[in-house]
This record gives structure tokens, sequence and C-alpha cells, in this order.
């Protein structure tokens, strides 16, 4: 794979922060709430689990991580029967979205203190159907009503090209304004975060070569960057007291503890974390391959 083609193909794929919801057209239709809550869920070790224990389990934590798939109906529609659950459980909840950069705050800002209206935030923030699905909207709509925070959690893309192109001291530099919308790793993952980062990004069976290495490494760090910063406004919003803070975030990124978890627990270690994987697939049992995905794996269907 040319480099250029790698570097281009990392900020693509659909694991990577604040992608296009590019399925959004399939969240036309109606997810009605017994379909959202109907879903087939797991435990992580392969125990059939009910929906009324995956809200217990979310309510007991400090942090909820919903690792979807960007643009899935049934999924997305789920994911945010589970907030409104909590929400009716937890007056100090919150949400935190991959997909609002830090310097969009302000739009989010302004639509749930009703300074703007819908249609007025989704002009100001670039919203559409393809970048804000049914369910993103569905979410920031019940936290509006409830009166709770929507922290626009993800670190701005130019500051993440950045990362890959000049690493992370040219970012050490820059001014206090600047560095308050992202956050610098302080070290990078390894361990099955990074292998399978590699196997995603390197064609089947292809070794790296030592520049193909190297454009891996680079980007790894603009998705570690992602990683912390995002981990880095779950801290802030617990610092403020909301409890549970709820992620939703593109499954990569928390699948099997990696990623973002990583980030949070080094920043915050003893933090009480909920992973919940979200799964394009039926099954009727855990899938071995999903074990230990998530604290709870959550099968919606293709």
């Amino acid at each position: 794979m040319k480099l250029l083609q790698l570097g281009m193909v990392a900020l693509t794929l659909a694991f990577t922060s604040a992608c296009a919801a590019s399925g959004g057209a399939r969240e036309s239709a109606t997810i009605s709430a017994e379909a959202a809550r109907g879903v087939r869920l797991f435990r992580g070790d392969g125990r059939a689990a009910s929906w009324a224990e995956l809200v217990d389990a979310a309510c007991a934590a400090d942090a909820v991580f919903v690792g979807e798939n960007h643009g899935h109906a049934l999924g997305l529609a789920s994911a945010a029967a589970l907030f409104d659950d909590v929400l009716a459980r937890q007056p100090r909840a919150a949400l935190a979205l991959e997909f609002f950069e830090r310097d969009e705050q302000v739009h989010l800002d302004d639509y749930l203190s009703g300074v703007t209206d819908s249609e007025q935030f989704a002009r100001a923030s670039g919203r559409s159907s393809g970048n804000y699905p049914p369910g993103h909207r569905a979410m920031v709509d019940a936290a509006k009503r409830a009166g709770r925070p929507v922290h626009a959690a993800n670190a701005p893309r130019r500051y993440v090209s950045l990362a890959r192109r000049e690493g992370y001291d040219f970012l050490r530099q820059l001014s206090d304004e600047q560095r308050r919308l992202f956050d610098v790793p302080l070290s990078l993952a390894g361990g099955r975060y990074r292998t399978d980062f590699d196997a995603v990004m390197t064609p089947a069976g292809t070794p790296a070569s030592p520049e193909q290495q190297e454009r891996l490494d680079a980007v790894f760090r603009s998705q570690q960057m992602w990683d912390w910063t995002m981990a880095d406004s779950v801290v802030r919003a617990l610092f403020a007291g909301e409890r549970p803070v709820v992620h939703v975030v593109g499954n990569f990124h928390v699948n099997y503890r990696g990623g973002t978890l990583q980030a949070l627990e080094r920043k915050l270690p003893g933090v009480r974390t909920l992973v919940v994987s979200f799964v394009t697939a039926h099954a009727e049992a855990l899938d071995e391959a999903h074990r230990e995905r998530g604290d709870f794996v959550v099968y919606v269907g293709p």
C-alpha cells in the first residue's frame, strides 16, 4: 500500500473518530421502543443478559462506553433507548459524543439552552442525515429535555492531522487556547488494540515494510490522540460531578477494552467503566470471537 494511501485510509475507516455515518439513510424507518430494547444481548463471558441488567449496570458505572456501528438503525435506536433509561434513573447523567469536535461545543450549548432551534443548530454545526443520524439526534434531544450536558468529546481534525504529520512535540508548543481542544497522549497503547489496528491497516498476510511501518506509527499517533482527547472529555465531565457519563463512540475505540478505555484508566485509575459493544449480526449465543469484546455485547442484525 502506498504511503499516501495508507494515511488517507486511516482517516476514512469506519472505526476512526468523527467519520460520517454513511448508513444514515437506513435510519429513516422508525424503530419502536420495544424493538430498541428487545435486542439480543450477552455478558462478555457469554451469559445471556436482560435489558434490565444492562440498565442496572450502566446506572452503577462512572462512565459508560457505547461502542456503536455508525449509521446502523436498530443499533443507534437501542443506544438511544439505553441513554433514555439511564437518564430516567440518574439525574446527574450526561452525554459525550465522538462525532462532535471540541470546537463545536458552542453549537451544542446553543441548541441545548434554546439559543438556536434544531434547524439553526444543524446549519451551524454542519449536521446532515449522514453525520447526524436519528439515533444521535434522539440522544441529544433526550439530554436537552432533561437539562443535561452534551459534550463535544473529540479533537478537531486539523490537530489530529498534525499529530500524524508533525508529531506530538509540535502540538505541545501551541498556545493554551489551542491545546484545550485536544489532549496529547502520555504514551501509545500496545497489546491487542495496536495489533488489531495494524491488522486493519495492512493487507492480509503482508508484513509492513520499514517505510510502511513508519507511516503506520504516524497514523496510530492520530488514532491515539482521538482516544486520549475523548478520554479527557469524559474525565472533565466526571470532575464536574456528572455520572454516569455515557460516551457514544465507534466500537473499535473501546472493543476489548482498548484505545479510549486504556487512556481513561491511565488518567483516572479506579474509574468504574462499562463497555457496551454493538455487533451487526444475529446470534443465539455469544460468538467466541466476541468474548470479552465488551462487558455487554449487543447483537442488532446486519
